[in-house]
């Protein structure tokens, strides 16, 4: 079980061990049976094979690492330590303590080398899928002949966990048919769940799976340091298939008591059995936290390897650069996240004259009219590109054939699409998109809210984003998707008003660094507003506005609305001033942006002292009583939708400019 190893491997491997067990210990919370279980393969994997340095962990030809079963977290924890990251050993002694920049499972930011915050069984897996093919399209884009500047691999440590996920099966499925030579993963098979044995649930032939998937599968011992390197090597060698190795191991590896249980999966082993461990694995039972001055020069050695690796290539990229100084000044300006001069300077106007479009088709030809400016912008669909309009015209599919294409196609595959575009954001260099139903968000959730937990600049495209989309029914409809979304702390939701308002949610989107945006975009046609004597479209970017005012100036009500229902309120303003009642319209796209702005700002657009407030959205009512007020009203939806046309389902719910009207006139006269 311990074979071709010698003193030293031994020892850096036990330094693995002891420091994850000492770590969860005096955290008196986590999970030390995983790192304990998968230390010989990771020590193999980063003293070996991973292309890194520890000195600059954002050299940009790195090799990435994701350790998808994140509960591990000790483990990458200590490797970073090890290896000479600016990771102390004081941090290792916080694991899960405020302010620690080494939390329960990794976060990305937080410390340097963790390239993926890691936690949710499955989302590493596939975000590492998204990560290798950012490399393959980057590659393709800039890479030239006798000049490589983008070439390396994509590894990753997965557990069973993640392999019995979802969102694993669409990931694993997509990159198999992709071919992405690129990604070696290795398996931590050690047939233990928190529940117990996997056998309760889990009997599958997993291998067997993956080989069906496309798949390059190989087995191994997980502490036959030699089976491990030649089988990483053989995966660098597939340049065809992506490449899992499932590597047999025992959790909690060395514990007298505790190995090949549940006990040590998520609980620590208790000072005495990490003495016994600790005896057992003939370490020094004190002090906690030792590193043996031997092994910890092993593991710095990465320190000069990654400055050898690192100026090796800059020489390269310097050679690339005088041969090809736009290709080098492109390549910095997208990995620095920067977009290039004038790249809006074809953003679409519509007019009004061109008759009622929906947000969708608008949105679909900003796409189109941008893409040709932002040469790394790439994306898809989740086999919807036809409705949601996300294809890009004439420039290619990436397929293995052709990685150089701008058009992923993900295949009904939310769950994937999702955490996919995480990884192509992490990697750098690439703008992405994805693409599906309002309501099939659902289904993506889990990344979304990763997206924003690591303030990812990914741009989702939610089409047919109320019940304006008619016959499909109830299934389809959206009605609690917008205040779900809204709920995700750091994403920014738009809902434009209009053609116009859905361009300025794209210039948005593009310039908005710092976290996901969200747009929802109707199925139906919008009347493209005539911004004659309304406030113009290019307020979006503030989040809520002052679209008409009221008659004379000052408002008796004020109704706030968002998406097609902006047009409503305009024409129930309309009938109000009819009836000698004054109305302000606020468009409200997004209520991020607006929380955003200055105070005076927002009491200018909804001053304190007007109480009578209506919001109008095709939605649950839950949040908008925050700009309503407990005076104000919500004309909403708090029931599932019904299939019929939408025309008819808008006059149903409430949505007309009559009943607007009225339910302004009950509220001033209550």
């Amino acid at each position: 079980m311990t074979r071709n190893r010698d003193d030293l491997n031994q020892l850096c491997i036990n330094t693995i061990r002891t420091l994850a067990m000492d770590g969860v210990q005096k955290a008196n919370s986590g999970h030390p049976g995983m790192p304990m279980g998968t230390a010989d393969m990771a020590y193999v994997l980063w003293t070996q094979f991973l292309k890194h340095n520890p000195a600059n962990p954002a050299w940009p030809d790195r090799d990435r690492f994701i350790l998808s079963a994140g509960h591990g977290s000790m483990l990458l924890y200590s490797l970073l330590h090890l290896t000479g990251y600016d990771l102390p050993l004081e941090e290792l002694k916080n694991f899960r303590q405020w302010g620690s920049r080494t939390p329960g499972h990794p976060e990305h930011g937080l410390a340097p080398g963790v390239e993926v915050t890691t936690g949710p069984l499955g989302q590493g897996f596939a975000t590492g899928v998204g990560m290798a093919i950012a490399e393959r399209f980057l590659a393709a884009h800039f890479n030239r002949p006798g000049h490589t500047i983008v070439d390396h691999f994509t590894y990753a440590i997965v557990s069973d966990g993640d392999v019995m996920e979802g969102v694993s099966h669409e990931a694993a499925s997509l990159a198999g048919h992709l071919r992405l030579g690129k990604l070696i993963y290795l398996y931590d098979d050690n047939d233990i769940s928190i529940e117990g044995s996997t056998d309760l649930t889990f009997t599958e032939d997993v291998g067997a799976r993956f080989q069906a998937y496309g798949w390059h599968v190989q087995h191994v011992d997980g502490y036959d340091l030699q089976a491990i390197a030649d089988a990483i090597r053989a995966a660098q060698a597939e340049t065809t298939r992506p490449s899992l190795i499932i590597a047999r191991t025992h959790i909690g590896f060395g514990s007298p008591h505790k190995q090949d249980t549940a006990e040590v999966h998520g609980s620590p082993l208790g000072e005495e059995e990490v003495r016994l461990t600790k005896q057992n694995l003939g370490w020094p039972v004190e002090p906690p936290f030792y590193i043996p001055d031997q092994a910890l020069a092993h593991f710095r050695q990465a320190v000069e390897r990654g400055r050898a690796w690192e100026a090796e290539w800059q020489k390269r990229f310097e050679a690339y650069a005088t041969t090809y100084p736009d290709l080098a000044a492109e390549w910095q300006m997208v990995m620095s996240g920067e977009l290039p001069p004038g790249w809006d300077a074809d953003l679409p106007r519509f007019k009004v004259e061109d008759g009622p479009l929906a947000t969708r088709v608008a949105s679909g030809k900003v796409l189109n009219a941008l893409a040709p400016h932002l040469p790394t912008l790439m994306g898809g669909s989740a086999d919807l590109a036809p409705s949601n309009k996300t294809y890009l015209n004439g420039l290619g599919d990436f397929e293995a054939e052709t990685p150089h294409g701008r058009n992923l196609h993900f295949g009904v595959r939310e769950h994937a699409m999702g955490a996919i575009l995480n990884g192509l954001a992490l990697h750098g260099g690439v703008i992405p998109y994805g693409g599906t139903f309002l309501v099939f968000s659902d289904y993506m959730r889990p990344a979304i809210r990763l997206a924003a937990m690591m303030e990812l600049p990914v741009i989702y495209v939610f089409t047919h984003d109320s019940i304006g989309i008619g016959e499909d029914g109830p299934t389809h409809q959206p009605i609690e998707q917008l205040a779900s979304l809204r709920a995700i702390p750091g994403l920014t939701v738009i809902r434009p008003a209009d053609a116009n308002e859905t361009a300025e949610a794209w210039r948005v989107a593009l310039t908005h660094r710092d976290g996901p945006v969200a747009l929802a975009l109707t199925r139906q046609k919008v009347p493209t507003l005539d911004r004659t004597g309304l406030a113009p479209a290019e307020e979006l970017a503030r989040g809520a506005y002052i679209l008409a005012e009221a008659e004379g100036g000052q408002p008796q009500v004020i109704i706030i609305a968002s998406g097609s229902e902006v047009h409503v309120a305009l024409e129930a303003r309309e009938l109000l001033a009819r009836q000698g009642v004054a109305a302000r319209v606020v468009n409200m796209p997004s209520w991020e942006l607006f929380e955003k702005q200055p105070q005076d700002y927002r009491d200018a657009v909804l001053p304190p002292a007007i109480t009578a407030r209506l919001a109008v959205e095709a939605g649950v009512a839950q949040g908008w009583h925050r700009y309503v007020g407990s005076a104000g009203d919500v004309i909403s939806i708090e029931r599932f939708g019904a299939s019929a046309p939408y025309k008819v389902l808008w006059e149903k719910f409430g949505f007309t400019a009559e009943n607007v009207a009225a339910r302004a006139l009950a509220l001033l006269a209550k």
